[in-house]
C-alpha cells in the first residue's frame, strides 16, 4: 500500500508560528525528514516512535544530495508510511520543492503542500515593518543570492533589483551580497539605500542589523558569519528606528 507525503512548512524556526495543520501532520507522521532549520523544538510535535531523519543542507557543510533526499521520500512512502517532509520557512520559496514533487509524481505517490510563514515575513515582523508601503513600496520581490555553485547568479534582473520603489528580499545572499551591491550601485541604486540583515529569525539567537546596502556589504565582506539570514533592502527600511 502506497503511503502519502505531507510537505510541511515550519516557518522560520519558532514553533509558535506553526499552523494547526502542520502540527496535526507532525503528530500523525510515521517518518519526518527535516531540514536543519526545522530541527529543535519543532520536532517535539512528532509522535513517539516516528523516524526522524535529518536531510538539511547548509552552505559550507557536508549535506545530503538532493537525489538522495528525493529517493528517501519515495522509499518511505512505498512502505505505506505517512511521511512529513519538514521544510523551513515556506516550502515553496527556494526550498527545492519542485525536485521532490517530481520524484513523487514519477513514483505515483500522493502528496499535499502545507504553507507556512516565509522567513522574509518573519524578519519584517521582527523588525516592526510591513513589507509594502502605499505610494513608495508597491512591489515586493524575492531573489536568491546564490546559484547552484554558491556564487552570485549571472542572470539577475538588475533593472528590477535596483528599483528604488521595490522592497527586495535576498535569500542565501550573505556571502554574495558585496558583489551584488557593486552591481546594484552600478545600475543606479543609491549606496545609501537602507538595508536590514536578519539572522536566525525565529530562533533564540535572532539578531537584526540595520544599515545601508554599502555598509552591510562592507561588513559581510569582512565577516559573512555563519547564521542563516535574509537581507531586506529598499524604501521600507526607512521606517526602522
Amino acid at each position: 500500500m502506497t503511503g502519502f507525503v505531507s510537505f510541511v512548512s515550519s516557518g522560520p524556526g519558532d514553533p509558535e508560528l506553526l499552523t494547526l495543520k502542520a502540527v496535526a501532520r507532525l503528530k500523525a507522521a510515521d517518518a519526518v525528514l527535516f531540514d536543519d532549520l526545522s530541527a529543535g523544538p519543532i520536532l517535539h510535535h512528532a509522535r513517539d516512535g516516528a523516524d526522524l531523519v535529518a536531510v538539511g543542507k547548509r552552505a559550507g557543510r557536508a549535506s545530503p544530495r538532493q537525489d538522495h533526499v528525493s529517493r528517501l521520500l519515495v522509499d518511505y512512502a512505498l512502505t505505506g508510511a505517512r511521511v512529513v517532509r519538514l521544510k523551513s520557512g515556506d516550502a515553496g520559496l527556494f526550498g527545492r520543492l519542485e525536485e521532490e514533487l517530481t520524484a513523487l509524481n514519477a513514483a505515483g505517490i500522493g502528496y499535499e503542500i502545507i504553507p507556512g510563514v516565509p522567513s522574509a515575513c518573519a524578519a519584517a515582523a521582527a523588525a516592526g515593518l510591513p513589507l509594502t508601503r502605499r505610494l513608495n513600496a508597491r512591489r515586493v520581490q524575492f531573489v536568491t543570492g546564490a546559484d547552484v555553485t554558491g556564487g552570485l547568479p549571472d542572470e539577475l534582473n538588475l533593472a528590477a533589483l535596483a528599483d528604488p520603489l521595490a522592497m527586495t528580499v535576498v535569500y542565501m545572499g550573505r556571502r554574495t551580497f558585496p558583489a551584488l551591491v557593486l552591481r546594484l550601485v552600478a545600475a543606479g541604486l543609491s549606496p545609501d539605500t537602507p538595508a536590514l540583515l536578519a539572522e536566525a529569525v525565529g530562533h533564540p539567537e535572532q539578531h537584526l542589523l540595520r544599515s545601508t546596502i554599502t555598509q552591510l556589504a562592507d561588513r559581510l565582506a569582512a565577516d559573512p558569519g555563519s547564521h542563516p539570514a535574509v537581507i531586506l533592502y529598499g524604501p521600507l527600511a526607512e521606517g526602522l528606528p
